[in-house]
């Protein structure tokens, strides 16, 4: 049965459900704060908007994890309708043609659920750069538009990107994108949160010491480099390839196969001629990212205890501690126990959430020329 890729005919009625999916948060936000300046409901409405998006790079993490990525083998919507009720019988063909393929009922719904939450976020987002314009043309300057636009353009980037690893059938580079776009995203709103915090509350800055905040800042360029080969591991699906610790294959040192395993521009499962990937690729892919994370886990872990020494920052410091300490233990799980789902979608989490807690911070704190501050 041959499906084509594109099939915008269950557009509007897609984007109506993504608006009815959204206006629950919104509707919350504005009853909940019946006495609140628009200032103060726009700042909850980012929070939660923040909290939903950290909930939709963990559902993706779920939907890819689960083998649904292409549990609608079209986009946007699923065999051309709006959800998968629409669409059974051709999923029930597919299912009985493939029983244990991409496409089944529970796929085709986890797949779409990811879809809406996807699109009532990016309604929230285009909320948010609406009341930011607005109160900019009636005349207030502190409003702040530049953050809000470029995030409504980076979730249509990001939208571009969900859609192409659907069409091009979970190419690994694609897929790796769309989860790296995920957490920049994250990263923005977080910056709009601790903005607007420090503007209502008419706080400063904490400051610490220029060395301490370059720390801190290479802490997170670290973590993308680490974000960007863990993506690779999962979306090659090659966290199996070594499925004992601390050694690979009882070996400190295994067959690798580099050039195969980070050749970038390949379909899945094969290498750039077309060529079935042998196992030391995979192998290169997963033990290229375990060693980088023994040196970030050491790095983070080192930061995270220097940062304990600026009294502001002790209980984000704490967050950072936890944090590093999940991805250890999530991480340990998916090689000893075979890949659970539950310490995958985890470890996903653990590196959305060492993002947030590294964005708060670089966003909330300054350097300082003072050499009398606390830190490195």
């Amino acid at each position: 049965m041959t499906e084509s890729l594109y099939n915008l005919t269950p557009m509007l009625h897609l984007l109506i459900t993504g608006a009815l999916v959204a206006m629950v948060p919104l509707c919350w936000v504005w009853l909940r704060n019946p006495q609140a300046s628009t200032t103060r409901r726009v700042q909850a409405l980012t929070l939660i908007t923040l909290f939903l998006t950290f909930d939709l790079v963990l559902f993706g993490a779920f939907t890819r994890l689960t083998d649904s990525g292409l549990g609608c083998p079209d986009w946007p919507g699923c065999y051309g309708h709006v959800s998968p009720v629409g669409a059974q019988d051709a999923i029930a063909l597919a299912q009985a043609q493939m029983p244990t393929g991409p496409v089944t009922h529970t796929k085709a719904w986890i797949e779409m659920v990811h879809r809406y939450l996807a699109m009532a976020v990016g309604g929230l987002i285009l909320t948010l750069v609406v009341f930011a314009w607005l109160r900019r043309w009636r005349g207030d300057v502190s409003s702040k538009v530049l953050w809000p636009t470029f995030t409504l353009l980076w979730v249509c980037v990001q939208g571009a990107f969900g859609a192409l690893t659907v069409t091009m059938k979970l190419f690994p580079l694609i897929v790796t994108l769309h989860l790296f776009g995920g957490l920049v995203l994250l990263a923005l709103l977080t910056l709009q949160v601790q903005r607007q915090r420090l503007a209502s509350e008419r706080s400063q800055s904490i400051l610490m010491s220029p060395r301490l905040y370059a720390a801190t800042l290479l802490g997170m360029l670290l973590l993308t480099v680490q974000v960007l080969l863990g993506a690779w591991v999962s979306t090659n699906y090659a966290v199996l390839a070594c499925n004992t610790f601390p050694q690979c294959q009882n070996s400190w040192w295994p067959l690798m196969n580099f050039e195969q395993g980070f050749t970038l521009w390949r379909h899945l499962g094969v290498d750039a001629t077309g060529q079935p990937l042998v196992f030391e690729s995979l192998t290169a892919i997963h033990y290229v990212h375990r060693l980088a994370a023994y040196g970030v886990l050491v790095y983070l872990t080192v930061l995270a205890l220097s940062l304990r020494r600026v009294r502001a920052l002790k209980t984000l410091a704490h967050g950072l501690l936890a944090c590093v300490l999940l991805q250890l233990l999530t991480g340990l799980s998916n090689v000893v126990f075979g890949w659970p789902l539950a310490a995958a979608v985890l470890h996903t989490g653990g590196a959305a959430a060492l993002v947030v807690v590294l964005m708060w911070i670089l966003t909330g704190a300054r350097p300082s020329r003072s050499t009398v501050l606390n830190g490195l």
